[in-house]
Parts: C-alpha cells; sequence; structure tokens
C-alpha cells in the first residue's frame, strides 16, 4: 500500500510509530556508548583493587557452589582468576589461624631503648668493680695488721691530688 492509498488516520499510526522506531534506535545508540569502555590507553596502569566486603561475598559464593563448572562461571561473571581466589582463600585461613593463636596476657612491654641496655649494662659492671674493689681494700688491710704484727714498716704512700691515698 503505498501513502496515498492510506486514509490519513492510518498514516499518522504509521509515521507515530516510525518516530517511536527511530527514537528507540537512537537511544540504544546513545546506551551502548556510553556501556562501552574508553578505548584510551593509560600511561600508567591501574590495578584494580577488592575490598573486604566484595572478597567475602565471592567466596561465600564460591564455597556455596556445587555444581560442575559453577565456580568457573562465578569467576568469568566477575571477570577474576583463579589464582586470585586462591590468593583470598590462603589470606582467609592465615586470618582464622591466627585468631585462635593464644595471645600473651598482661601488659604490652614497650620496645627496649638501646640506652637502657646501656644503663644496665654499666650498672652491672659497676656492681663487679665494687665487689673486686672490697676484696682489694681486705687485703690491704690484712697486709697492714700482719706488718703491725711483725713489726715490718711499710713505706709511706703518696696522696693523690684529691687527697686520697692510692
Amino acid at each position: 500500500m503505498s501513502k496515498a492509498m492510506k486514509s490519513p488516520r492510518i498514516l499518522s499510526a504509521v509515521e507515530a510509530a516510525e518516530d517511536r522506531e527511530h527514537e528507540q534506535t537512537s537511544e540504544a545508540t546513545v546506551t551502548d556508548a556510553a556501556s562501552l569502555p574508553d578505548p584510551e590507553v593509560r600511561d600508567k596502569p591501574v590495578r584494580r583493587t577488592y575490598t573486604a566486603e566484595y572478597k567475602r561475598r565471592i567466596l561465600l559464593e564460591a564455597d556455596a557452589a556445587r555444581e560442575t563448572g559453577a565456580v568457573g562461571a562465578l569467576l568469568r561473571r566477575e571477570g577474576l582468576y583463579s589464582s586470585l581466589l586462591s590468593e583470598w582463600r590462603a589470606a582467609r585461613a592465615r586470618a582464622e589461624r591466627a585468631a585462635f593463636e593464644p595471645r600473651k596476657r598482661g601488659p604490652k612491654t614497650a620496645p627496649k631503648d638501646g640506652r637502657d641496655t646501656e644503663l644496665a649494662r654499666l650498672t652491672r659492671e659497676n656492681v663487679t668493680l665494687q665487689k673486686k674493689l672490697r676484696k682489694a681494700e681486705l687485703m690491704i688491710d690484712l697486709q697492714k695488721k700482719v706488718s703491725q704484727i711483725l713489726g715490718i714498716t711499710l713505706p709511706a704512700l703518696e696522696d693523690d691530688e684529691d687527697g686520697r691515698t692510692p
């Protein structure tokens, strides 16, 4: 049927349908263009990052998959590699083991300062030297008493600058 043979009423309905079809086609073209990824390559690639909630959801879905090929379908749908799923499972297992390890009770100790270690070493050395000095003083006192008993006179010791006899 040609346009001339159609009634005006049918003609307007046909034109309206054609207009709607053209609008739908142009909207689909705009929508398709918006959903296409940007073809430009970036200078530096950006790694994808995944939230903990996303990882948890994917692991739960993968663990719940019972049918053959269900895990593969999940990975294809999400655009993931099986190695990523393996890493996430290993991380979850490490976290579970760490959660059940016994923890040391009591207050946490602060990291040792190098000066504290040096102070402790010097204190031990001081105590050792004081013990040796005490023994030396006892020996000198003993020698003085023995020389007095035997009547031997010891030479006088010269005084130091600070007034002490060495």
